[in-house]
């Protein structure tokens, strides 16, 4: 299983961009997934998640803001983020389990067995 996350870039305050994570060896379709992100010198958190069946789950930070998606047909993942700040420079990951875990266990990072490389994502102000 590979994840190969894009779209990172360096954007100013109030812009948006749109982060994707194609997968192989494995179809979205059949497995929850999820963006977590790591800012220097914190530890690495969740974004979102989308389970099987389209439920999402986000971080109070991004909730209303970040949007997660996914292609089933193109077996990509999205994350559409609008309104960025510079609290959300991080590099950001993508993820996916090994099995189908419950809704509760989606935030969790021990969760997820595979993980894409990352990209960065810098907002100035």
């Amino acid at each position: 299983v590979q994840l190969q996350a894009s779209g990172g870039g360096l954007v100013q305050a109030g812009a948006s961009l749109r982060l994707a994570c194609a997968a192989s060896g494995r179809s979205f379709r059949y497995y929850s997934a999820a963006w977590f992100r790591q800012a220097p010198g914190k530890q690495r958190e969740l974004v979102a998640a989308i389970n099987t069946g389209g439920s999402t789950n986000y971080a109070d930070s991004v909730r209303g803001r970040f949007t997660i998606s996914r292609d089933n047909p193109k077996n990509t993942m999205y994350l559409q983020m609008n309104s960025l700040t510079p609290e959300d420079t991080a590099v950001y990951y993508c993820a996916s389990p090994s099995g189908n875990p419950i809704v509760s266990a989606l935030p969790q990072l021990a969760t997820y067995d595979y993980w894409g490389q990352g990209t960065q994502v810098t907002v100035s102000s």
